[in-house]
């Protein structure tokens, strides 16, 4: 059987059952945080934590995934990867992989939670839960048509409005986060949604007395097809580029990605400033950024005007955007989310 076969799973629910029991059978101590947000026929959704190593290390590693909901099957077939082989680990250091941040999200097929909050822009450092990019406010009625999905010239409209701002600028102004357009793409939230707010106490509650953390947040999107980028905060390139080599990125618009607004990264830093976080977004590239707003904003359409069901086609079209059916791509995700793990525990040793 083919290496993409055995670890991608085909839903939700599919993964979390896997992970519950790859990870009991690993020897892992399993936490669920329960949600509020149901599955599409009412399902039970929670945030499952898998702790292997001390119960209250020096040294941490924190792998995460499904933060954007959608994307969650990349990292959910790393993490089943992971537990079916763990890595040795010495006394003081302990391994935590937290299984889906956004289950709504992956459940039902979306990139945001069931607010419509993109969770990757719901951790602002002011806390204000107010603004959006101007350039995003005149392109509203392009980002977000109040109508179901239809044919309307977008690949066209694109393509002017990369002629006339250029891609960088659009990339930036269009994705970096708002929080004034609660339907429209890219929304950060009026505040800290109930799987964020869990999960910062259950870091706060968990790690605090760490001395050493790397975190990893798997994502899919951005970059050249089956090839990653390790996404970081320009203050913190020179330092993580050093350790981890030329896959780092810094989150600049002229770059892989761009600047973000309220990222997990910048909560992980505020409540574990004890451990000096060398936090990274690992970015498994699918297709091009035309495509995949594209693909956003029709499942968008789809939901927020249409039925919102499973069965349409923008939301199988939306999963291969974020999640490809190519074998050499998930292979490719394997062998990097892997690759990556292995290389933050020899970091984490050294330390």
């Amino acid at each position: 059987m083919k290496a993409g076969t055995v670890y991608f799973s085909p839903d939700y629910f599919t993964a979390a059952e896997r992970f519950s029991t790859t990870a009991l059978k690993s020897g892992a101590r399993l936490q669920i945080l329960p949600l509020h947000a149901k599955g599409p026929t009412g399902q039970e959704l929670g945030i499952e934590i898998a702790w292997l190593g001390a119960q209250t290390p020096r040294r941490v590693l924190l792998h995460s995934s499904g933060l954007h909901g959608v994307e969650g099957f990349a990292g959910s077939a790393i993490q089943l990867q992971l537990l079916d082989d763990v890595p040795a680990l010495p006394a003081d250091t302990a391994l935590v992989i937290v299984h889906i941040l956004n289950p709504y999200g992956m459940a039902w097929l979306r990139r945001v939670n069931e607010n419509n909050v993109d969770l990757n822009r719901n951790f602002p450092h002011n806390a204000s839960y107010a603004g959006a990019p101007s350039m995003y406010a005149r392109l509203d009625r392009f980002l977000n048509p109040q109508s179901p999905p239809t044919s309307d010239f977008y690949f066209a409209k694109a393509g002017y409005l990369i002629l006339r701002y250029g891609l960088a600028a659009l990339k930036q102004s269009v994705a970096s986060g708002q929080y004034e357009f609660p339907a429209g793409l890219f929304f950060g939230g009026t505040q800290m949604e109930e799987g964020p707010r869990q999960y910062e106490a259950f870091v706060k509650q968990r790690l605090a007395l760490a001395e050493k953390a790397i975190v990893i947040d798997v994502h899919t999107g951005l970059g050249k097809f089956a090839e990653d980028s390790l996404l970081v905060d320009a203050e913190e390139y020179i330092r993580i580029r050093d350790v981890f080599g030329e896959r780092v990125t810094a989150l600049r618009p002229d770059e892989v990605a761009y600047r973000i607004q309220g990222g997990l990264g910048s909560m992980i830093s505020r409540v574990l400033p004890k451990a000096h976080p060398v936090f990274i977004g690992q970015e498994f590239g699918t297709y091009s950024p035309v495509n995949i707003l594209h693909a956003l904003r029709e499942e968008n359409r789809w939901h927020r005007y249409g039925g919102g069901t499973l069965d349409h086609p923008t939301k199988e079209k939306l999963k291969e955007t974020f999640c490809p059916a190519s074998e050499s791509w998930r292979q490719a995700v394997l062998r990097r989310g892997r690759e990556l793990v292995e290389q933050a525990l020899r970091e984490l040793m050294h330390a």
